[in-house]
């Protein structure tokens, strides 16, 4: 009796943060009140005999903080890497080249704008970044006449692509999993294993970028040019960077699959060869002062994110612990075949939209907390399984900060991009999470 008013009140109250989440409400705030409610729904069991007591404020708001610390590490090195290849002038210069190569060719400017994102956004990490490299591509694609129904989703898909490799972005999805215990012994982890993976997908997300451009090839060549932005904040000097830097973005990726490296030590490297090879350590005192500037910058950018990672870690230890106690009621409830509940996921991937039920940075993380409580599934298959909705969805989804700056930067009606952005992201989804099954699970 008292496990099924609990069970009720757990949906209730799931369905309640799903609504805030996809109405826009504030993630810190929703996974914060969530941790409350489940935690005064799992001791109103105790108080009948269902569960064991257990010290909250070490249990649930003490250690999963302290043992989130190396993935705040990895996502500060990441985010501070992207930052110095912005103000070094790598990222800048790489992207005004690349549209020069191919302005008699506005088709094969845009996958050439769209492929440079990419391979920046491997490294590189924040709504930071992504604004400093929209304000120079968005105005270069309105002058070319691509349109902003294409150019937004082209930028926002190649970012997403990137993010496949993106170890800032893995880490935060793989704490999800950290105290899972897969009956296999598998464990989520950054490296050559996950890596092989990670490049497929990316491999998969631009080629659906490319077909989009290549559909869209008419309206481009016909397109008309249009201004996007203010001109007179527009950055109108190439910056004086060697070429062969331009390599810099994909070094801490290269590190980690050829060296075998840990994505600190990568990154870390990277963003100091990065400042001698562009010239910023000629002198102690100049050196320091770009330190500090790119540094403070990073930080700032990802403040908030960082807030809300460890409050959703308190969420996930609460979680956690809530639904081990429904482990048994729910194993014959949920299928167990891979196949079908993978394909299912991929039919569904819509849903991760507006931070939906599919979405591991919204309603999704209760959704992984009921799987991961039957203990019946593959941990990497676990993964894939909310991951890949949620990861390509980032793309297209206006919840996103990237997303929403470039709708708001170009003047894109937000209906208009999740209309020619969804239907790609959404195609991406199957071959994704079939290349999932065949290298991770």
């Amino acid at each position: 009796m008292i496990t099924g008013i609990m069970g009720i009140l757990l949906i209730l109250s799931f369905v309640c943060f799903a609504v805030y989440a996809m109405k826009g409400g504030n993630l810190t705030i929703g996974f914060f009140v969530q941790t409350i409610v489940w935690l005064l729904i799992y001791f109103l069991g105790v108080a009948f005999g269902v569960g064991e007591p257990f010290d909250v404020v070490e249990d649930i708001f003490a250690q999963p903080a302290l043992t989130y610390g190396p993935t705040i590490i990895q996502i500060v090195c990441g985010a501070w890497f992207g930052r110095v290849l912005v103000d070094t002038g790598i990222a800048s210069s790489i992207s005004y080249r690349t549209a020069k190569v191919g302005e008699k060719n506005p088709v094969l400017a845009t996958i050439c704008m769209a492929t440079v994102t990419c391979l920046i956004f491997t490294s590189a990490y924040g709504v930071g970044s992504a604004i400093a490299i929209g304000v120079i591509l968005f105005p270069i694609m309105g002058r070319l006449g691509v349109p902003k129904r294409v150019a937004v989703p082209v930028f926002t898909l190649s970012i997403g692509a990137a993010m496949w490799v993106n170890s800032v972005l893995f880490v935060q999805f793989a704490a999800f999993y950290q105290d899972y215990k897969s009956p296999d012994g598998s464990v989520v982890g950054w490296g050559t294993h996950y890596l092989r993976f990670g490049i497929a997908a990316l491999a998969v997300q631009m080629l659906g970028v490319i077909i989009f451009i290549l559909i869209n090839a008419k309206a481009i060549k016909n397109g008309t040019p249009y201004e996007v932005g203010d001109p007179d904040e527009r950055p109108t000097d190439i910056p004086d960077v060697p070429v062969w830097t331009y390599i810099m973005p994909i070094v801490p990726v290269a590190l980690c699959i050829v060296l075998q490296w840990n994505a600190v030590p990568a990154l870390m490297l990277a963003t100091i060869l990065t400042f001698a090879f562009t010239g910023h350590m000629k002198t102690l005192k100049g050196f320091g002062r770009m330190i500090e500037s790119t540094a403070k910058t990073a930080i700032g950018d990802i403040g908030p994110l960082i807030i809300m990672l460890l409050v959703l870690r308190f969420f996930q230890e609460t979680a956690v612990t809530v639904m081990k106690d429904f482990g048994p009621v729910l194993t014959p409830l949920i299928p167990n075949n891979t196949f079908i509940l993978g394909l299912a996921f991929c039919i569904l991937a819509p849903l991760a939209l507006f931070r939906g039920p599919l979405e591991l940075y919204g309603a999704g993380s209760a959704v992984i907390s009921i799987f991961m409580a039957t203990g019946m599934f593959n941990a990497w298959f676990l993964f894939a399984l909310l991951v890949v909705p949620s990861m390509t969805c980032i793309s297209a989804c206006i919840t996103q900060s990237w997303n929403t700056w470039s709708v708001g930067y170009t003047g894109l009606e937000p209906k208009t991009f999740l209309k020619n952005g969804v239907p790609v992201y959404w195609a991406c989804t199957f071959p994704i999470m079939g290349l999932a099954g065949l290298l991770l699970f």
